[in-house]
């Protein structure tokens, strides 16, 4: 009877403890954050580098979108500080300035460019309620 308690009492926290140890690693094991896997928001250098791949900036185009992201990164952490703010207003916010530097972006780009970075933000998680519309279609009235 006392050979069963060990594995019976390490089998029940394993039960227990188990989801949350995985809710902490998260689906790829690799923890919060780090704009990885969908997991927090991407670093600038990681957008970045995400943009040269899918648009093939030139190191030019790379050299005048950094900024842009740093930018707008900076204004992201001061935006998620500011606890005044409902959570509505938050994400209007969130939207404008997401929407400001994809409009401050667009002229950098190639008219192609401008034509597959719009169809990123309509189709990658900036679409919908938190980025650009479609091309063609305007912005929703803000309710």
């Amino acid at each position: 009877m006392k050979k069963l308690i060990l594995p019976a009492t390490l089998a029940l926290v394993l039960v227990i403890a188990g989801p949350f140890a995985w809710a902490q690693m998260g689906p790829m094991g690799g923890g919060q954050g780090g704009g990885q896997m969908g997991h927090g928001p991407m670093s600038p250098d990681q957008k970045l580098q995400m943009l040269t791949q899918q648009l093939s900036l030139t190191t030019d185009q790379q050299a005048k979108i950094k900024p842009l992201l740093e930018s707008e990164s900076q204004q992201m952490q001061a935006l998620h500080q500011d606890s005044s703010l409902s959570r509505e207003d938050r994400m209007s916010k969130m939207q404008q300035i997401r929407q400001g530097t994809n409009d401050q972006i667009k002229p950098i780009l190639t008219s192609d460019q401008q034509q597959k970075f719009q169809e990123m933000m309509s189709h990658q998680g900036h679409g919908g309620p938190h980025g650009a519309p479609p091309s063609g279609q305007s912005a929703p009235p803000p309710q």
